[in-house]
């Protein structure tokens, strides 16, 4: 199995295989709207701006698992987000990223993080993890981990 071979649902409902997404680095980020951290929406935004010419899609994955500091609907968050942060890198239905209902790209991206950069666990809003344009899981990066302090790794996978 490849990250590719899961499915998906976006923002708006719709069924999505990451298969789509073969040949772009990819930077997987759960999200929340009500979070100390959810100004990193700016950071994650800069950084497709700047990279997405290059290969690198963002792919936000809204998360309530965490002092429910994501209460809405897909269509509030999605609303959120572009109102407030200008997000126009691709969103995706609320998901659970840890726990018995987790969604499997969230399982997978925990199992297959190399080390040292595994840690086992997402543990807040924004956990970041990059995965290169082969599909393969490159580093996770913790919540505070600010976006552009990424932007090197970036450059390396997409160079």
């Amino acid at each position: 199995m490849s990250i590719y071979d899961i499915e998906v649902q976006t923002i708006k409902g719709e069924t999505k295989s990451l298969s789509e997404y073969k040949g772009k680095a990819l930077l997987i980020v759960n999200t929340a709207s009500a979070c100390g951290l959810t100004p990193h929406y700016k950071g994650l935004q800069s950084l497709y701006e700047q990279y997405q010419d290059k290969g690198l899609v963002v792919l936000g994955f809204p998360c309530n698992q965490f002092a429910g500091q994501e209460p809405g609907t897909n269509e509030e968050i999605q609303s959120f987000c572009e109102l407030n942060y200008n997000v126009t890198f691709p969103m995706f239905a609320k998901v659970d990223v840890k726990g018995e209902d987790a969604h499997p790209l969230f399982t997978y991206l925990l199992t297959h993080t190399p080390e040292p950069y595994r840690t086992g666990d997402i543990e807040w809003n924004f956990v970041k993890f990059l995965v290169d344009a082969s599909g393969n899981v490159v580093k996770q990066y913790s919540a505070r981990t600010e976006p552009s302090d990424i932007a090197a790794d970036i450059e390396a996978i997409l160079a």
